[in-house]
C-alpha cells in the first residue's frame, strides 16, 4: 500500500504534473527567487521520497538520497538508512490547496479528454468552457486556479454556470457494482426510482453527496459514489463529468483561432528542428519560410509570439527556399530554413 502511494505521488503529482509545469522556472531567467523555491521544492519532495521508500526500494533510496545529500550536505550519514524518517507537520498541510489542486487536475482531464473525443489537438486553442459550480466555494476554489486550467488545457475563457437552467442535461443510474451488495433484491427499486430523478434531484445529490430515497415504506441513503452520472453533449459542444465537476466544451474553432493553432504547430516543428541540429537552449536563431499562402495570415498575425517561443531574431516569409527541410503544419506542407544568428 505504501508503495503505490509513492508511486502514485511521485509519477503523477511531481513528474506530470508539478515538474512538468515548473518547466519553464526550471530553465527560463535568472537563478533567482522563484527559480530557487521551484528547485528547493523539488528538492524537498525527492529526499523525503527516498528516506519514504527506503524500506521499500532500499538500494535505489539510498542512491537517490546519497546523490541529493552529497550536494546540499544537509546530513552527515552516509545511507538513507542511518536517518531517521520524517516527522509530519501538521501546518505544512494546506487542504484548501489540495483541494483546488485536485479540481484543476481534474477538470484539466475532463477537457483533454473531450478534445481527444472530437480530435482536436492541444495546441489548437478553443475559446471556452463552461463548469456548472455547486455552491460559491467551489466557485472560489476553481478562480484560484483559473489561469493554470486555461494554460493547461489551451482555452481563452472559463465561465461559470451556477444554475445550467437547462443547458446541461444530466442522466442517473445506479453503480450495479457499488449496490448490489448493499441493495440486494431493493436494486430494481432503487434503480426505478432513479430513472424518475428529475435535474434537480440530481443536482441535489451533487451538491449535497447523498440522497434519502423511500422504497418500502423504508429511508435508503443513497451516496453519490454509489451512481453514475452523465452529461448529454449539446450542439456545439461537448460535455463529461467526473463525480461533482461537470465541464462543457466549445469546440468551434473559428478562423481566428485555427491562425494560432497553425502558429503553434509551426512552433512546435521549429523547435524540433532547433533540437535535431544541436543548439542550445539559449541559441538565437533565423528562419526562413516559404510554402503555403494559406499560413501566411498565421505567421504575419502571430510573428511577435512565434520569434519569442523559438528564440528568433528574424522570421521572414520568402518566395523560395533551396533545400531547406520541409515540415507538416496541420497538413499543410511548407519549408523552412533555421540558422543560428
Amino acid at each position: 500500500m505504501a508503495g503505490r502511494l509513492i508511486e502514485d505521488f511521485l509519477g503523477e503529482q511531481l513528474s506530470n504534473w508539478y515538474v512538468r509545469l515548473c518547466r519553464r522556472r526550471f530553465w527560463k531567467g535568472e537563478y533567482e527567487h522563484d527559480k530557487i523555491c521551484a528547485y528547493q521544492t523539488l528538492y524537498e519532495c525527492l529526499e523525503t521520497i527516498a528516506r519514504l521508500m527506503a524500506p521499500v526500494s532500499p538500494f535505489f533510496a539510498d542512491w537517490l538520497f546519497n546523490n541529493l545529500n552529497e550536494v546540499a550536505k544537509r546530513y552527515s550519514a552516509t545511507s538513507v538508512h542511518h536517518i531517521l524518517f520524517p516527522e509530519v507537520n501538521a501546518s505544512f498541510i494546506d487542504e484548501s490547496l489540495e483541494e483546488r489542486m485536485e479540481l484543476a487536475q481534474t477538470a484539466s482531464s475532463l477537457i483533454l479528454s473531450l478534445r481527444k473525443k472530437v480530435d482536436i489537438k492541444v495546441r489548437q486553442p478553443l475559446q471556452k468552457v463552461l463548469i456548472p459550480v455547486l455552491n460559491p466555494g467551489m466557485k472560489e476554489q476553481l478562480q484560484k486556479v483559473e489561469d493554470l486550467i486555461k494554460a493547461e488545457v489551451n482555452i481563452k475563457e472559463l465561465a461559470y454556470l451556477t444554475d445550467t437552467d437547462g443547458f446541461i442535461k444530466k442522466k442517473i443510474k445506479p453503480d450495479f457494482q457499488a449496490l448490489g451488495k448493499k441493495l440486494g433484491p431493493k436494486m430494481k427499486a432503487v434503480s426505478a426510482a432513479l430513472s424518475a430523478f428529475t435535474q434537480e434531484d440530481i443536482l441535489k445529490l451533487e451538491k449535497d453527496g447523498s440522497y434519502t430515497l423511500l422504497i418500502d415504506n423504508e429511508p435508503l441513503i443513497l451516496q453519490i459514489d454509489e451512481v453514475e452520472i452523465t452529461s448529454e453533449d449539446i450542439p456545439g459542444w461537448t460535455v463529461a463529468n467526473k463525480g461533482i465537476l461537470t465541464v462543457a466544451l466549445d469546440v468551434t474553432v473559428t478562423q481566428e483561432l485555427k491562425n494560432e493553432g497553425n502558429a503553434r504547430e509551426l512552433v512546435n516543428k521549429i523547435q524540433r528542428i532547433r533540437k535535431e541540429n544541436g543548439y542550445e537552449l539559449t541559441d538565437r536563431i533565423k528562419v526562413q519560410v516559404s510554402g503555403q499562402e494559406s499560413l501566411n495570415q498565421s505567421i504575419t498575425q502571430f510573428n511577435d509570439y512565434i520569434c519569442a517561443e523559438i528564440l528568433a531574431d528574424k522570421l521572414e516569409l520568402v518566395p523560395e527556399i533551396p533545400g531547406g527541410t520541409e515540415i507538416d503544419v496541420n497538413d499543410i506542407l511548407l519549408k523552412v530554413f533555421v540558422t543560428k544568428s
